[in-house]
């Protein structure tokens, strides 16, 4: 487990760093660039999350067919994954592009919000919407190595990706050397060129390398029947992540009535609170990998102890997290925070505020990461779905909008809320792992050719 997910764990801390180093510099742009990522992030999502639920049904079936040792099904299926996403994120990044305005459009921003921010996230936007094709390429190679087993090659390929990320930003940001100051604009555009070289090395790598599912071309010939099968696991897994962005879109909708100062602080305090979903997610991902894989070889017991392992771990590492996180959280948000302006001193203060509050959550976070991946790798994926719409829909939202307007708590009210979802939907999720339901396999061995099926328990619970 621990060589499945540390790999992970470097990964999501280097996708962090994407976002951090769009932050740390646009931070030093102006506190409405800052504010715009805020406004931008959850819109986006939005639209990849539709994808994100397919590359995740291909992580499930490659492993569980990779457990049953049948190799060529699990080149299938990463074939037929990797170009109906590719195709996927071509429509999504249209649809995205054409629809920005009117995305923005329905937030309630305040005055000077709608006219000092919402401009900025919409050139945001828009750019990353056209490179839309190749963020995917890069979220399925991972997902499907993954699936196989193997995590430090992905890990090595966002290594680079990262490295030419940093380097571009403040190039593009403030027109360094020879290149044109492009302001918001040339973050989005040194993320998009960088997530294109880590697309190009990882579809090299799955064709031509052999280190992960035996992929060849005529695997990416569109098989509708596999293909529906893909979308019957991938569905739930989309919709989870879909209603996660709408919950965030939401959340965001209620921040940008607030003051700009506000809006920031809410922005990068989420950024830095990303850095405490690392080991979480890397735990997370790798039971997903130990379960659909020790599911797919039938050995059940093995797979319940690689998530009570999971889960103990994510537990003691958030827990110490949170302790330095609760005592330090002033210095943490000053690293992205430069000024001595009265608006930066503001969202300095909100975000530590919104730090420390949201410290009481850590250890519910791990938990919950760890049990939605042992849910997603056994294939009940409509179970996941159903606890993130617990903590978020639940536990969260409403939360948030009782405590902020309601209760005429403020911005304090926002911060108490963002922390109760994660803490009711770990409880909830506690409760139904102890039923059992999820050491099922949603494979078997069919046909003349020992090609594997899908079933349909794939949206049983």
């Amino acid at each position: 487990m621990l060589e499945l997910a540390w790999p992970m764990v470097v990964i999501q801390l280097l996708q962090v760093a994407y976002n951090l180093a769009d932050t740390f510099w646009l931070g030093r742009l102006s506190a409405n660039a800052v504010g715009a990522l805020s406004l931008a992030f959850p819109l986006i999502f939005l639209l990849i999350s539709v994808g994100g639920g397919f590359t995740t049904a291909g992580s499930i079936l490659v492993a569980q067919y990779t457990g049953a040792e049948s190799e060529r099904s699990a080149g299938l299926v990463a074939g037929q994954t990797l170009s109906f996403v590719t195709f996927l994120a071509i429509v999504l990044g249209v649809v995205g592009y054409l629809s920005t305005d009117a995305m923005l459009g329905l937030l309630p921003a305040g005055p000077e919000t709608a006219a000092n921010v919402v401009p900025l996230a919409a050139d945001y936007m828009k750019i990353f919407f056209v490179g839309q094709p190749f963020l995917f390429g890069f979220f399925v190679f991972s997902s499907l190595m993954r699936g196989y087993g193997n995590t430090r090659t992905p890990m090595r390929v966002m290594v680079i990706s990262v490295a030419i990320n940093v380097v571009l930003d403040p190039f593009l940001i403030f027109g360094w050397s020879v290149f044109p100051a492009m302001g918001i604009e040339g973050a989005a555009v040194a993320t998009i060129f960088s997530r294109g070289v880590a697309t190009v090395i990882g579809v090299y790598i799955l064709f031509r390398s052999g280190v992960g599912p035996d992929v060849s071309i005529p695997d990416l010939s569109p098989d509708f029947d596999l293909i529906t099968k893909i979308v019957r696991i991938g569905v739930p897994s989309a919709t989870e992540q879909s209603m996660s962005a709408m919950a965030m879109i939401t959340l965001t909708a209620m921040v940008v009535s607030f003051s700009p100062p506000v809006v920031a602080a809410y922005g990068l305090g989420n950024r830095l609170i990303s850095l405490v979903f690392l080991p979480a997610m890397g735990l997370g991902r790798a039971t997903n990998t130990m379960v659909g894989q020790n599911l797919g070889a039938k050995q059940f017991d093995r797979a319940a102890k690689a998530v009570q392992l999971a889960a103990s771990a994510a537990a003691f590492v958030l827990f110490v997290i949170a302790i330095v996180a609760a005592l330090f959280p002033e210095p943490i948000i000053a690293v992205f925070m430069r000024g001595d302006t009265a608006d930066a001193i503001e969202t300095i203060a909100l975000g530590a505020e919104y730090l420390r509050i949201r410290t009481t959550e850590f250890v519910f976070i791990g938990i919950l990461q760890v049990l939605l991946g042992a849910f997603r790798g056994s294939g009940k994926t409509s179970t996941a779905m159903v606890l993130s719409v617990v903590a978020l829909w639940i536990g969260r939202v409403p939360t948030v909008y009782v405590l902020a307007f309601v209760m005429d708590l403020g911005p304090t009210g926002i911060w108490i809320g963002m922390a109760l979802g994660n803490i009711l939907g770990a409880i909830v999720a506690v409760g139904w792992f102890m039923r059992g339901t999820w050491r099922q396999t949603v494979i078997e061995e069919d046909g003349p050719e020992g090609v594997v099926d899908v079933l349909d328990s794939s949206t049983e619970d």
